[in-house]
């Protein structure tokens, strides 16, 4: 997949939409001018998404085939891209669903910018029924980026794919599922019997709820370390290093304190260390603990891997 290394060039898109008239009144207001270059505000909706991950980028391009996705390739770093992002998320907001942005970190997913082979940022790529179409890399005005966006949704137009994106909810505004909600509700009044029960009736529901995995997983953990006095924890351990429940104790305390690397290397130590019998319990206790930390904390992987090591 190639690149323009400055500005849009037309060739990249077909002989149709090279010379595509202004932009039209969805990305414009009513006197003809560019929409402001700001982001939403509080409670107005929005059509940008944040891509971290490539499981996320590959839901995006299925989404293509409603209508075009503007991968906009950013870094906070660089100003430039910055205010290429701001001016996208106007623009494409200001198209009302018939486009959806897709902001990518690519300090935070530098994979998905070597999949586009960008060479640097502000970059942008639009992707139209899973085909990409590239669209500039390098610095852009905001009245060559309107240029741009109109040209893409006039090809997407022509292609049948008219978008009708659903505005993006964030996960802070997403309602949380009653079963959640009560688990929470629960927590919050220090009931942990009626969380775990709470928790294991969305499982029951739901056996792929991961959140309720990980809930389920935060209760059991906060109900182990309550009442437990981290140095006397750690005393016990000191005198005994084969003392597998003060070992656990202060694993769990350390997972709880946020002390994450500490935790699973004093539970790995302690596996090596005892018999094959409580191995077992090491071996559940670190489990849960991944999930409590969740499997794509790269903690996680680590130890993870240091354990099936351990285990062979």
């Amino acid at each position: 997949m190639s690149t323009a290394n400055n500005e849009f060039s037309a060739e990249h898109l077909p002989a149709s939409v090279r010379n595509a008239p202004e932009l039209g009144v969805s990305l414009q207001d009513q006197n003809g001018s560019l929409a402001p270059s700001e982001a939403p505000a509080a409670g107005e909706p929005s059509w940008r998404v944040d891509v971290t991950d490539t499981e996320s980028f590959q839901q995006l391009v299925q989404l293509s085939n409603q209508g075009a996705v503007i991968f906009a390739l950013w870094a906070p770093h660089s100003p430039a891209s910055v205010s290429m992002l701001e001016q996208a998320e106007a623009l494409v907001n200001s198209a009302g669903g018939n486009l959806l942005l897709a902001a990518v970190d690519i300090t935070k997913a530098p994979e998905i910018g070597q999949a586009f082979q960008i060479q640097g940022v502000p970059a942008a790529v639009a992707i139209i029924g899973g085909r990409p179409a590239p669209l500039f890399n390098g610095p852009i005005d905001a009245e060559a980026l309107t240029d741009v966006l109109g040209q893409v949704l006039q090809l997407a137009a022509q292609q049948g794919l008219r978008g009708g994106f659903e505005p993006v909810v964030s996960e802070e505004e997403k309602p949380l599922p009653p079963l959640h909600a009560e688990a929470i509700d629960a927590l919050d009044r220090g009931d942990y019997a009626a969380a775990t029960s709470a928790y294991t009736r969305a499982l029951n529901e739901n056996p792929a709820d991961s959140d309720a995995k990980i809930g389920l997983a935060q209760v059991h953990l906060l109900e182990r370390v309550a009442g437990l006095s981290l140095a006397d924890e750690r005393e016990k351990a000191a005198a005994d290093p084969t003392d597998v429940q003060a070992h656990l104790n202060v694993a769990d305390l350390d997972i709880a304190g946020g002390h994450v690397e500490d935790a699973f290397a004093r539970l790995l130590r302690l596996f090596k260390a005892v018999d094959t019998e409580a191995k077992t319990s090491v071996r559940e206790r670190l489990l849960e603990l991944f999930t409590v930390v969740g499997s794509s904390d790269p903690r996680v992987t680590k130890a993870r891997s240091a354990l099936m090591t351990a285990l062979f």
